[in-house]
């Protein structure tokens, strides 16, 4: 065998004989004799060959997901079969993980797709597994040494120590007589190439066997108790409602081929449950609503304790309600909390304007003056304004009435909350006079273009002093929230 060993000879018979005769139809029989973890030829599918897994919740119940299921954070979103046909509809699941026994349903998913593969590519890679071992230790024959033989042959138990790992653990058992048989090779070629190569054993584990026995697909009534499963287990009430919907309609439309007395009474309770979770569903939108309306109220007139005792209010009718809706009850705390915020800015608004007041009506009565002599001059302020005719008594008026509220605005001090609508009524004066020279001026000239300056003139003079009137007006009334 020009160096190899026995070992490595037996082997080579031995592949040849197990794995590169065994044509893809013995793949079932390859499998009873494999020893590997999964026994079972006929992993579980649907009919129409998608994988079938099962999500085991703590209970003890379980549930199909329709091939793979997603772990997200603390979520498990899977699809879950609501029929028994071939390509059946599915209904989205959206669970909380910790509703899940993990380490059932993991031990399923890997006994499930262990049978899976055994049942479609094993064989098939076990015959491609054993061509790459074949030919790798035919090369041995052709090796110009001992070290050159004892690397072909390490390689070739380094590739086969890997593979059942890698594989579901299919065939270990004849992988294992495979090494051994190269490892008294490998150790008589160590001994010929004077020691200078170290082996690094790899072995085979015997992995035990997953203990979760695989399921055949869901019956019609299995897939419909699913969906009821599935709602009673997810947190969220749009998907209890959706799960529940789907199931009533799967019950009227497969009532035909099921027993009468059990949809009678799963529509029954589907149907119960259903509107039990409409009802919680309107009750908490109606608290909702009614409470952000009085939130709304109350901060409106600075009612901060008022305010506050609503979040009491929505605590106890949320518990009177089972607490089923925390979503609901969340974004109503929210909102009840922002009108607290303003009930509380507008309290201090108030508390302020109150220490205020005195001096704003100060000024209001230092204003009177000054705003009778503005009331004066709106009528001749009109005329220019509509270019009905000015005489030269009128602007003489206008001219006079402003220099003497110049005067009065200039002794007055206004309060910072009415300063801007002061330098409104200072600015509407300007205009105003401005507005009688530029009108005498147009008389003068007969110059129609100067009498239009005189109107806008006229114009600004009569809007600033309305502006500043409401601002002073407004001043003097409680804060009010936007």
């Amino acid at each position: 065998m020009n160096g190899w060993g026995p070992g490595a000879a037996a082997a080579l018979l031995l592949l040849a004989g197990t794995g590169i005769a065994a044509p893809p139809s013995t793949s079932a029989r390859g499998m009873a004799r494999a020893g590997d973890a999964v026994q079972e030829a006929s992993p579980p599918s649907a009919d129409d060959g998608a994988l079938l897994l099962r999500v085991f919740l703590r209970d003890g119940s379980s549930l199909v997901s329709y091939g793979e299921f997603a772990r997200v954070n603390d979520r498990v979103i899977f699809s879950l079969p609501t029929a028994s046909t071939p390509n059946p509809p599915l209904q989205l699941v959206n669970l909380p993980a910790d509703r899940v026994d993990w380490e059932r349903t993991t031990r399923y998913a890997e006994r499930a797709r262990a049978a899976r593969y055994i049942a479609t590519r094993a064989e098939q890679d076990f015959i491609a597994l054993s061509n790459s071992v074949s030919r790798t230790l035919n090369e041995v024959a052709f090796a110009p040494d001992a070290a050159a033989r004892l690397e072909l042959v390490e390689r070739a138990r380094r590739t086969l120590a890997d593979w059942p790992r890698q594989h579901f653990n299919y065939k270990s058992a004849e992988v294992r007589q495979l090494l051994s048989m190269l490892d008294e090779t490998i150790a008589d070629l160590r001994v010929a190439a004077g020691g200078r190569f170290d082996l690094s054993v790899v072995a085979v584990a015997d992995e035990p066997p997953p203990n979760e026995p695989l399921q055949p697909p869901p019956t019609p009534i299995e897939s419909i108790e699913g969906l009821l499963t599935a709602a009673r287990f997810a947190d969220a009430p749009s998907d209890r409602q959706a799960l529940l919907s789907t199931a009533l309609a799967r019950l009227d439309a497969g009532a035909g081929g099921l027993p009468p007395a059990w949809v009678a009474a799963t529509r029954k309770a589907a149907a119960n449950a259903l509107e039990r979770e409409r009802v919680t569903e309107r009750s908490y939108q109606t608290l909702s609503k009614r409470l952000a309306a009085l939130a709304a109220a109350r901060a409106r007139q600075a009612d901060v304790r008022g305010v506050q005792r609503l979040m009491l209010v929505l605590d106890r009718q949320d518990a009177a309600l089972g607490r089923t809706r925390p979503d609901i009850v969340q974004a109503a705390l929210a909102q009840i909390q922002a009108r607290l915020v303003d009930a509380r800015r507008l309290r201090l608004a108030r508390d302020r304007w109150a220490m205020r007041l005195p001096a704003l009506r100060r000024y209001r009565a230092g204003l009177a003056a000054p705003l009778a002599l503005l009331r004066d001059i709106e009528g001749p302020l009109t005329d220019i304004k509509d270019l009905s005719g000015s005489p030269q008594s009128s602007l003489a008026l206008i001219r006079r009435q402003v220099r003497r509220m110049l005067d009065l605005l200039g002794g007055l001090t206004p309060p910072e909350e009415v300063r801007a609508a002061h330098a409104l009524l200072v600015s509407a004066a300007h205009l105003a006079d401005n507005a009688a020279l530029i009108r005498a001026q147009a008389v003068l000239l007969g110059d129609v273009t100067r009498a239009w300056d005189a109107a806008s003139a006229a114009a600004g003079a009569l809007m600033l002093s309305a502006r500043a009137r409401k601002d002073i007006q407004a001043a003097l009334r409680p804060p009010e929230l936007p």
